[in-house]
């Protein structure tokens, strides 16, 4: 179905940066044009994912130009989950840069550059060919390179150049993908070359394809931060404000997921056999090393950066497995785990500012003095743990139902494993920071004094609330939640449906 609204969580995003830019005099205007957008963009997500539960796949031709000619714009079930939960944490990190962020910040161009970072987010999302999705990749790469570098404090540039060089690598992989491909089906729309794969399969030489196949795997690896890719991102992630890195847990890595799971189900399915058990054993992989690494950091942030890294190896699990129920806990998962992982890095943000240490060994004493926030922690440390009734409880089901049905019991093993290691790792965090008592020295160079709350606290606690609420809305109705996974699930898996509401006539 077309749908000319397509464009608008581009749009939306866009203008907001450039009316914040050239506010840049009035740091008072950018703030309230920060919160506008972000609520906007929010609404036009909903408003997408609504669109296309009711009428299907939505599609936009720019400019009229007909697929695969043009630049198409393509919004299923996974596209408007993903636009969805951006939007929900765009607002939400808009809410806090505005008491977070320092007014030096603000003023050298924070709020433009956050708008287009979220604006290169949804496009990724919403492309329908591989080098807008590449043109998007740097979109984000520029935009999330300033954002890691402004300030300049030496922790920050040390944390961004390694951000920025191994990102640079992706996308030089990326890119050599993009050519290759497009030399042998002459196209880069999505639907188009998967319409084109079964018969170029059979004309090219098996190590051809597959060789594509490990460039596009390596390439968006490295921006999911898989195994063994991913050490950038517990290098980087903890440097910059706590907005920004919340931003960065909650979507970053699952752009470079998302684009995974979408060419390894659109694309590259003509040997499920190989490629997909390589991803299985890197899924298996990637959840080990990380809450191994998790398990020995002692900075809260740190902790959390590992974590991301051991919560992507379930999402990547669902695509290996490639089920239609594999594939929706997977977008189950990735939608739980964008929610609970930023709301976990704001949180963090203000035990570290209530605390004045991100060492764990100079925290404590929180729970009493901050009952509300200890509880407001407990929710997403337990979900991601995978107790029930919560979310993470839900999306780990499926993924192990599905590991179940498929006969991968070595897998289900580890995805269990690593849960009870998770829930260790969380409570490291609740004895050290709230539950023991603070015995502290007195403060000194070494040891700075805590921060008081600032006078809009109740603006700093809305959006932890905000996602906290969200995430027992996830729990208490997974299932209306996972019939809409569950779609998008045998979207993937059936992707018929996607190339005819593309090329429409054209095939």
């Amino acid at each position: 179905m077309v749908n000319h609204g397509l464009v608008l969580p581009i749009l939306v995003p866009l203008a907001t940066a450039l009316a914040a830019l050239f506010s840049f005099k009035s740091v008072r205007a950018q703030r309230w044009i920060n919160l506008g957008g972000a609520a906007a963009l929010m609404g036009v997500s909903i408003w997408l994912l609504t669109s296309v539960w009711r009428n299907g796949i939505q599609v936009e031709q720019v400019g009229g130009w007909p697929a695969p000619f043009g630049i198409t714009l393509v919004a299923d079930s996974f596209t408007a989950i993903m636009v969805t939960l951006a939007g929900i944490i765009g607002l939400a990190g808009a809410i806090y840069s505005i008491v977070t962020i320092d007014t030096y910040r603000e003023s050298y161009g924070y709020y433009p550059l956050y708008h287009f970072l979220l604006m290169g987010v949804c496009g990724a999302f919403l492309t329908g060919d591989l080098f807008n999705l590449y043109v998007w990749f740097e979109v984000m790469l520029i935009a999330s390179f300033v954002l890691l570098a402004l300030g300049g404090e030496r922790g920050q540039m040390e944390g961004a150049i390694k951000y920025v060089t191994l990102n640079l690598v992706s996308s030089a992989l990326f890119l050599a993908a993009v050519g290759l491909l497009y030399g042998l089906a002459g196209t880069l729309n999505m639907a188009d070359l998967a319409f084109k794969f079964g018969r170029m399969s059979a004309a090219q030489p098996p190590g051809v394809m597959t060789t594509l196949a490990m460039l596009f795997l390596i390439a968006f690896g490295i921006k999911a931060a898989i195994f063994p890719l991913f050490f950038w991102l517990p290098a980087s992630y903890h440097t910059p404000p706590v907005a920004v890195s919340a931003v960065f847990a909650g979507l970053l890595t699952k752009v470079g997921v998302y684009a995974l799971i979408r060419v390894f189900t659109l694309l590259f399915t003509y040997n499920v056999a190989y490629t997909h058990y390589i991803i299985l054993i890197l899924a298996g992989l990637t959840m080990v090393t990380g809450v191994f690494g998790a398990m020995a950091q002692n900075e809260i942030r740190r902790v959390l950066s590992f974590h991301i890294i051991s919560q992507i190896g379930y999402m990547i699990m669902g695509l290996a497995l490639f089920t239609p129920l594999a594939l929706a806990g997977s977008v189950f998962y990735i939608a739980h785990h964008i929610i609970v992982k930023a709301n976990l890095f704001l949180i963090s943000g203000i035990v570290e500012r209530l605390s004045g240490s991100s060492e764990l060994k100079k925290m404590g004493g929180l729970y009493r003095q901050q009952p509300v926030l200890s509880l407001l922690f407990l929710i997403p440390a337990l979900s991601l743990a995978g107790l029930p009734p919560l979310s993470g409880f839900f999306a780990k089901l499926s993924l192990a139902q599905a590991g179940l049905a498929t006969g991968e019991y070595g897998i289900v093993a580890v995805a269990l494993g690593v849960s009870l290691l998770t829930l260790f790792s969380m409570m490291k965090i609740w004895n050290e920071a709230f539950w023991k008592p603070l015995h502290n020295p007195e403060p000194g160079p070494s040891n700075p004094a805590p921060s008081s709350p600032p006078a809009r606290s109740f603006l700093w606690l809305l959006p932890v609330l905000l996602l906290a609420t969200l995430t027992l809305v996830i729990g208490f109705g997974a299932g209306g939640v996972f019939m809409l996974a569950q779609r998008a699930g045998e979207e993937l898996m059936n992707p018929d449906g996607y190339i005819q509401a593309v090329l429409g006539s054209y095939r």
